[in-house]
């Protein structure tokens, strides 16, 4: 079976963190002093690489999906009371990662179908 699976389920489970961030972060744009924060999955996903089978010495070796990823403060402005959310630059976000965990949810509800049918035979 491979590891896609456990990288599809670390795609939505980032996505799901990440979402919760987000709308704190828009949740507190009222908040003086608070500071908006995001998680850097994109760094992660742009590393990963699926495992691939070694078979000569000259293959390539492929990365493991870290899932961790990191919780980082924006560095944008301030406003006058301290407070950097900007909502537009959030609703931005916010879709975006939407159609990442849909896109993630798809392709194990696709995943899941293949495996179904080749049972099935």
């Amino acid at each position: 079976m491979g590891n896609h699976f456990k990288i599809l389920e670390g795609i939505v489970k980032q996505a799901s963190i990440r979402h919760g961030i987000i709308l704190s972060n828009i949740a507190n744009s009222d908040t003086p002093g608070y500071r908006a924060k995001d998680i850097k999955f994109a760094d992660e996903l742009k590393k990963a690489t699926l495992e691939l089978k070694i078979t000569h010495f000259k293959h390539i070796r492929g990365n493991h999906l870290e899932t961790s990823g990191q919780v980082v403060f924006e560095p944008t402005k301030p406003w006058l009371d301290k407070n950097n959310v900007e909502l537009d630059l959030e609703m931005a976000k916010l879709v975006e990662n939407a159609l990442l965990f849909q896109a993630g949810i798809n392709m194990l509800s696709i995943k899941i179908r293949m495996f179904k049918n080749a049972l099935r035979r």
